[in-house]
């Protein structure tokens, strides 16, 4: 906020306070559009939000939703990720298995949670890469969490995975257990349990199923 701090030193001491003056709507959309918030802008100007709500309307300055407000709350420092623009052969591979994994396995009805679980840590590894080289994602900002049958070994799993994504043993959290489902060959298929890792922001979210839908679109043009 420096930069509003000098523009604020800059400002005449004896211009009214909320009243009508061609530099107080340049002011409000400065401030509203850097993020603070209408109480924030009442502080500043030392007046009640009720006066920052009447000048906002006057001058048609459009306010967030509060889905958009709880957002900006959340992420004060901009959005957690930036999508990679100039992608190279690599890249295009990335983001086509990272858009068809989230297709086939990814979580659907969360707005906000971008999650894809699996037995093979080879489809786990490959959504990892294109959240970190793709979308930008911070590795520390994933999480990650175990499911596994009640008779597994909890030692041998957890130890597995952090070996085979290369995280810390307490990044996993506490392993959920169930009971075993039957007799047969699951043991050896599911010797590990599966394996969750998840990112959470609603507009990667919303990126991500926006991308799928012109993936299926452009498919359907080939019927």
């Amino acid at each position: 906020m420096l930069i509003l701090e000098v523009f604020y030193s800059t400002i005449d001491k004896d211009l009214p306070i909320m009243k009508d003056d061609p530099r107080l709507k340049e002011q409000l959309q400065l401030l509203y559009s850097s993020g603070y918030s209408m109480s924030e802008i009442a502080a500043k100007f030392l007046c009640s939000i009720h006066k920052v709500v009447y000048w906002m309307e006057k001058y048609k300055i459009k306010r967030r939703t509060r889905s958009q407000a709880a957002y900006l709350k959340q992420n004060p420092n901009g959005d957690p990720f930036k999508i990679k623009i100039r992608l190279n052969r690599n890249d295009l591979i990335s983001y086509g298995l990272g858009l068809g994994i989230y297709m086939g396995e990814g979580e659907k009805v969360s707005k906000s949670a971008i999650r894809v679980a699996n037995t093979d840590p080879k489809i786990i590894k490959l959504f990892i890469k294109f959240l970190l080289n793709i979308c930008n994602v911070e590795r520390n900002k994933l999480s990650y969490s175990i499911v596994c049958f009640n008779d597994n070994n909890i030692t041998k799993v957890v130890e597995y995975w952090s070996k085979i994504l290369e995280i810390p043993q307490e990044k996993f959290g506490k392993i959920v257990q169930i009971p075993t489902q039957g007799k047969g060959i699951y043991k050896k298929k599911s010797e590990f349990g599966v394996c969750t890792v998840t990112f959470c922001n609603m507009k990667l979210k919303s990126w991500i199923m926006r991308e799928i839908e012109k993936m299926k679109n452009y498919a359907g043009e080939f019927n």
